[in-house]
């Protein structure tokens, strides 16, 4: 008898049945049943990570950032304070500086820094008319003119508040202010009043080069940090810092001595925001120190 070999086998038989490996049984598993017992493995491994792709919540992607490529979703759209828009409405500024200027008028003579008491006020109205007929609507237009007479109505209502502060103090201090409780109370408001909008003037004249350079998107970097720029999923696309946003800033500073929601990032901001808040506290301590002891 002769014995055969692999080589010896018929034609058209299986050759895969040589090439079992041993199993428990002493049977041999080809590797064509390996193969599909390990796609068999990953199919149900992709059922599994379907179902808890089903049950588990959706991610919301934050705002500010685009979807993953080929979810077929847009990325969100960049803030307006980073990018050229229209620029902001000119009423806001209009209004707190008219207010700024009527401030004046309840002042007693001898604290103004000009007399007649109305000369000031009458000087500085005649320069938010112009700058008003220059941008009616929206402050989006900007010449080195409109530049310096903008800066220059800041500084004179700057100025004139300061004189007032300092005659203010120094009468307190000699006792040559104060004698009525009333009037001291008016004019100690006005003046520290009137402080909070010429410090939310000038903030809102140099954040980021000014209104004109914000609408045109110039400068990149901010001096004021505001909820809005590290939260942009609390804003709509569409917001940006306007006047509003810079007094409430000055207010709280004056109010509290400190940043709140607001922060200065750079050192002019910074030193700025020092001297408001030195010039709020000597007032309010000065004149409501004062008050109290006249009503006692």
């Amino acid at each position: 008898m002769r014995l055969t070999s692999q080589d010896d086998e018929p034609a058209g038989q299986d050759p895969a049945r040589h090439e079992r490996t041993e199993s428990g049984d002493g049977q041999r598993d080809s590797p064509a049943d390996s193969t599909l017992i390990l796609e068999g493995i990953r199919a149900l491994h992709g059922r599994l990570d379907e179902f808890e792709l089903r049950i588990a919540p959706p991610e919301r992607p934050s705002q500010g950032q685009g979807q993953l490529p080929g979810e077929g979703s847009k990325p969100s759209p960049m803030p307006a304070w980073k990018r050229p828009t229209q620029g902001e409405a000119r009423w806001q500024v209009t209004v707190a500086v008219a207010a700024a200027v009527a401030l004046q008028l309840p002042l007693p003579g001898r604290v103004v820094l000009v007399r007649p008491v109305w000369l000031l006020p009458a000087v500085e109205g005649l320069f938010l008319l112009v700058l008003v007929m220059a941008n009616p609507r929206r402050i989006n237009r900007e010449s080195r003119l409109l530049r310096l007479l903008g800066l220059t109505l800041a500084a004179v209502l700057s100025l004139a508040n300061a004189w007032s502060v300092a005659r203010l103090v120094t009468g307190l201090v000699n006792g040559t202010e104060g004698g009525s409780a009333g009037p001291l109370l008016v004019t100690g408001g006005a003046i520290w009043l009137t402080n909070i909008i010429v410090f939310g003037l000038w903030y809102w004249e140099f954040d980021r080069g000014g209104p004109v350079a914000r609408a045109e998107g110039t400068r990149i970097y901010p001096d004021f940090q505001f909820v809005q720029m590290a939260s942009p999923e609390l804003a709509p696309p569409d917001w940006e810092p306007t006047f509003g946003d810079y007094l409430y800033l000055s207010f709280t500073n004056a109010a509290a001595f400190s940043p709140t929601d607001v922060l200065p990032l750079s050192r002019w901001a910074k030193m700025g925001m020092t001297a408001q808040a030195t010039v709020s506290i000597v007032t309010v301590a000065l004149v409501v120190a004062r008050a109290v002891n006249i009503l006692r």
